[in-house]
C-alpha cells in the first residue's frame, strides 16, 4: 500500500514508520529539515521536506496515496491549530483508489482524552479529557465524521509509550541515572503503557484490514502504579537514586496542563486492537527494565 506518513522522526511516528516498512507498504514521510530525510531513506523510506503547516510543501506527495498515517503533533502556541489544518488538508487529499476502495485516514489521538478512569475503560468508555488535552476529542471527531464521506477512518489511542530512548519513561531512566526521580503527587495512580514496536505492529495491521474503522485503544493492561515503576527503575541501579514525591499544586506551577494528565489514574482495555489479533509482545515496565535501560543506552549511542 502506497502510505504517506507525518511524524516519522518521531517517537511514535518512527515506531510506526518500521512497522509499515516491516509490512512492505512503500511509505513516503514528511520530515522538516535534509538531515532528518537522509536518516529516514536509509531506513527504506521515501521522503519529502515540508511543514505540516504549509500543505504547500507536502501535496504534490499526496497524489496517488491510498493511505495516510497521522502521527505529527508540534509543540508550540500554534500546535493545535497545525493539526486540525493538517486534518482537513490531509483528508481533503484522499481519494478512492481505482479499484473503487476506500482510501484509508489513521489518527494519533491518546488515553489521556479519556481523563480518570473508575473502572477499565474500553472504546465506547465516554471521554472527559484533562485540559493538556482538551482540543483533541474535536479533532478526534472530525476524523471520524469522515468515515462518512468515502474515507475509512481510524483514531488510535496509545497508552503511555516505553521503549527506545524517548518518551515519558526514558525520561525516568535518565532521572534515575543522574540520582533523582521525581514522581507527580502520592504515585499510586496507574499508567497504562505501550511498548513502542507493539504500537507499530497495531498501525500494520489496521492497514491491512479494510473492515478497520473507528476509535482503537492501544495498551499491554498491566495495570502499573507510577510507584512501582520507579521503584523498579531505582531498584536495578547500583546506587539506589533520591524519590521525590511532588505535590499537585507545586507540579503545575512548574509543569502547567501536563502535571494533571501524569496524575491521572487510568485502567484502559484495548478488545478492539485484540479482535484484530494484536497483541502485546512486551508486557511490564517493571518486568523488563533491564531491556529498556539497554534500549535507553544504546538509543543515546546511535
Amino acid at each position: 500500500m502506497r502510505v504517506f506518513l507525518t511524524g516519522g522522526t518521531g517517537y511514535v511516528g518512527s515506531a510506526v514508520l518500521d512497522a509499515l516498512l516491516r509490512a512492505g507498504h512503500r511509505v513516503t514521510a514528511l520530515v522538516r529539515d535534509p538531515e532528518k530525510a537522509a536518516r529516514l531513506t536509509a531506513r527504506g523510506a521515501t521522503t519529502v521536506v515540508g511543514e505540516l503547516g504549509a500543505p504547500k510543501t507536502f501535496a504534490s506527495a499526496l497524489v496517488g496515496t491510498e493511505a495516510v498515517v497521522h502521527t505529527a503533533y508540534e509543540m508550540s502556541p500554534r500546535g493545535v491549530e497545525k493539526d486540525r489544518d493538517a486534518i482537513e488538508t490531509l483528508l481533503s487529499s484522499l481519494t478512492p483508489a481505482a479499484s473503487g476502495e476506500p482510501p484509508t485516514f489513521i489518527y494519533t489521538s491518546g488515553i489521556w482524552v479519556l481523563g480518570n478512569t473508575t473502572k477499565a475503560a474500553d472504546e465506547e468508555m465516554p471521554i472527559d479529557p484533562v485540559a493538556h488535552v482538551a482540543w483533541r476529542p474535536a479533532h478526534e471527531q472530525r476524523v471520524l465524521d469522515a468515515g462518512q464521506n468515502g474515507v475509512r477512518t481510524v483514531v488510535v489511542r496509545p497508552g503511555i509509550v516505553y521503549g527506545g530512548s524517548r518518551g515519558i519513561v526514558s525520561d525516568l531512566l535518565k532521572d534515575a541515572l543522574n540520582g533523582m526521580m521525581r514522581v507527580i503527587g502520592p504515585g499510586k495512580n496507574r499508567w497504562p503503557t505501550v511498548y513502542d514496536r507493539d504500537l507499530g505492529d497495531l498501525y500494520a495491521r489496521l492497514l491491512q484490514a479494510p473492515g478497520a474503522s473507528g476509535i482503537y485503544h492501544v495498551n499491554d493492561e498491566t495495570d502499573e502504579r507510577v510507584n512501582d515503576i520507579v521503584d523498579a527503575i531505582a531498584d536495578h541501579l547500583s546506587q539506589r537514586p533520591d524519590i521525590r514525591h511532588m505535590p499537585i499544586p507545586e507540579a503545575r506551577r512548574k509543569l502547567g496542563t501536563y502535571a494533571d494528565a501524569l496524575a491521572l489514574d487510568q485502567r484502559v482495555r484495548s478488545p478492539r486492537a485484540k479482535a484484530l489479533g494484536w497483541a502485546p509482545t512486551l508486557s511490564s515496565i517493571t518486568a523488563n527494565v533491564p531491556r529498556l535501560f539497554e534500549e535507553f543506552r544504546r538509543g543515546n549511542r546511535s
